[in-house]
């Protein structure tokens, strides 16, 4: 007897979904530790492979090239390609982890600080560039300039004012437009 209707549909009451050993693929971490350790073995692979610069360096005349090991700056970007996960699974693990995966949520957060922390620590050792970590990190050194009331600055003096009391100053003195002025 066939499961199904002339049209190829499943008929009433079919149950073969039941015969699937799991609803969706199974998830690359089962639990929190399991992202953990994966966490770790990317933490401790960035320390032991740092990146590294040629240096010519000269010594009594004689010069040769030299590399010079820099600081490897972790992000989060290298740490999904190391987990086999796509940037989108690692936000939805931190914006919703507490309804979606509510047990990789504090390895998220912890993963994020540690990755935060490394770089902010490189860049004030000058490990790192420190223009471009605080880039990433979103910290700016920001000055706002305005006016009264927060409105645009206003001077009180124009750029035609200024030239025609110069100009007025030198003709004082028995100048010509030609000459020279010095600054009040």
């Amino acid at each position: 007897m066939s499961d199904r209707d002339e049209a190829g549909r499943f008929l009433p009451g079919n149950r073969f979904w039941e015969a699937r050993s799991s609803a969706g693929p199974k998830p690359k971490f089962e639990n929190g530790e399991d992202l953990w350790a994966a966490c770790v073995e990317y933490f401790d692979w960035v320390e032991d492979n740092p990146l590294f610069e040629d240096k010519l360096v000269t010594f009594q005349g004689f010069a040769r090239h030299e590399p010079v090991a820099k600081m490897r700056a972790m992000t989060v970007g290298a740490l999904c390609i190391i987990l086999d996960i796509s940037p989108r699974t690692w936000r939805s693990w931190s914006e919703t982890g507490a309804t979606y995966r509510p047990d990789l949520l504090p390895i998220v957060e912890a993963a994020e600080q540690i990755i935060r922390q490394q770089k902010f620590s490189g860049a004030a050792a000058d490990l790192l560039n420190p223009n471009i970590i605080a880039r990433d990190l979103g910290l700016a050194d920001r000055q706002e300039l305005s006016g009264r009331d927060g409105g645009p600055i206003e001077t009180k003096v124009s750029a035609r004012e200024i030239i025609e009391g110069k100009l007025a100053g030198l003709a004082s003195r028995g100048g010509t437009p030609g000459d020279t002025v010095e600054s009040d």
